[in-house]
């Protein structure tokens, strides 16, 4: 387990069931339906002064630099960690997803995706930030200012885990299990410290999460047996506006691989625009029959393969090289190769593309240099935290996604990821636009982080070890 820094990204809005009586007509078995989840992006609130802008770049950058260290840091360090068994497709169960709305999460003034889950019996409503770097998913089981908290009393489904339990014991140490242990009905408890200085103490539990059947409407099922965390003290601020986490990782414990089990081992999102707001909204959806049911998406799915046994819990990717259009870059093949010290991952909880340094600088070089012939290079006030950043607004031209060099991503299977341009252009305040890249030392790991996957259909099959991709509005239907 790794202890991350929750960053400033995207807000995942996973919208299942109300609290009333009148939110569902009725509770379905898995049979038959699909269930989705709706992610926002969390920065809608934000003010859209010249210095709000930068400052939430700072804190972004700020953000993504620390949890890339602390994610890494974690895992080269961890000795205890065990490959997930992956769950087998079940044949009753290729119809079936169940999903929560996508949105950008802008309107909330941070910058992750929050999702809204229903957890216990009855329903509790908790508002999770989505992160698929994350294991443990946890709630805050104590009041704080207005957000008044998960209440395990109320929820006859509610479980606490005994310290004195193997699952405790053993099984949980990878999520920082403490080993107090005053009587062996105690329930374990858990300490999670992020880089930020923000921490997390609470105990485990089990418990159910009720989300929607996405093609029968009014319906509802149930993923039980979840391990959640009861967090009973909350120190730091890197939880702003959030309940807790939604776990997503590729682990034994996280929500992700919990709810693949039941609803046949894949899961897929759709992000839309970082600076949509959130009545725009796409699904993070749990089934096979969830990003690629969309009428003619199917036809156009590009699929690699996924290491999920090099990176763990992280979803890796083997890239091959990136080129300009069309022609590919001089990177050393090692910065690519995880079991060489690089490798790279994809996650919905970083927010920029972060390169070690011999991959970051031929990329931002070629696109700078044709940036350059067309527009003012610029800072931004302050200095900034992106090094090429060019003024947009230039009275006798105005920018052009066309003046931009076409980058892609190679597999090494042979498949390509294009993003578009305004995916690593980005508006970084009013008038500038930046390449949207961040360098890292080398040694270490390559992140595709989530702007660059906006407006893109992404599907994890944690069966076949299969990453599928597609270009979307991601508009829902």
């Amino acid at each position: 387990m790794n202890k991350l820094m929750l960053p400033i990204t995207y807000v995942l809005l996973l919208l299942m069931i109300q609290t009333d009586d009148k939110s569902f007509s009725s509770y379905a078995s898995p049979a038959g339906g699909n269930v989705r989840l709706k992610l926002i992006h969390s920065q809608a609130y934000a003010p859209k002064s010249n210095y709000d802008q930068m400052k939430r770049i700072r804190e972004l950058v700020h953000s993504d630099i620390l949890r890339r260290g602390i994610m890494f840091s974690k895992h080269h360090q961890s000795t205890r960690r065990k490959v997930w068994e992956k769950p087998r497709r079940r044949t009753n169960c290729s119809d079936i997803s169940i999903g929560m709305p996508i949105s950008s999460g802008r309107d909330y003034g941070t910058g992750q995706y929050f999702v809204e889950v229903n957890v216990g019996t009855p329903p509790q409503k908790m508002l999770l930030i989505a992160d698929t770097g994350s294991e443990l998913t946890w709630m805050n089981c104590k009041r704080h200012g207005r957000r008044r908290g998960f209440q395990s009393t109320r929820s006859s489904t509610f479980k606490t885990v005994p310290c004195s339990s193997r699952t405790c014991k053993i099984d949980f140490m990878d999520l920082f299990s403490l080993a107090r242990c005053p009587t062996p009905s105690t329930p374990c408890s858990y300490d999670y410290r992020y880089s930020d200085g923000s921490g997390a103490l609470g105990i485990f539990a089990r418990e159910t999460v009720t989300a929607e059947i996405t093609n029968e409407k009014g319906r509802a099922t149930k993923v039980e047996d979840v391990v959640v965390g009861c967090t009973l003290t909350l120190q730091g601020q890197g939880f702003q506006g959030a309940d807790g986490v939604l776990g997503l990782a590729y682990s034994n414990y996280s929500f992700a691989t919990r709810a693949s089990h039941t609803f046949g081992g894949t899961f897929s999102y759709c992000l839309v625009d970082h600076l949509s707001h959130k009545y725009l909204s796409n699904y993070l959806t749990f089934g096979y029959a969830g990003a690629t049911s969309h009428s003619g998406l199917l036809s156009r799915m590009h699929y690699t393969k996924l290491d999920l046994a090099s990176l763990i819990p992280f979803y890796a990717v083997n890239v091959e090289g990136i080129s300009i259009n069309g022609e590919l870059l001089k990177i050393p093949s090692l910065i690519w190769a995880a079991d060489r010290g690089g490798g790279t991952i994809i996650d919905s909880g970083t927010s920029l593309t972060i390169l070690t340094e011999l991959a970051y600088r031929p990329v931002v070089g070629a696109l700078g240099e044709a940036l350059s012939k067309r527009l003012e290079r610029t800072k931004l006030d302050g200095g900034g935290p992106l090094e090429y950043c060019y003024n947009s607004t230039n009275p006798w031209s105005r920018f052009e996604d066309s003046w931009v060099p076409r980058l892609a991503f190679h597999f090494s299977d042979g498949a390509r990821f294009e993003p578009p341009v305004r995916s690593y252009v980005i508006d970084a305040a009013p008038g500038v636009k930046c390449l949207g890249f961040l360098s890292a030392t080398w040694p270490g790991v390559s992140v595709i982080g989530n702007i660059i996957q906006q407006k893109h259909v992404w599907e994890f099959n944690l069966v076949q070890g299969v990453l599928g991709y597609a270009p979307s509005t991601c508009a829902s239907g």
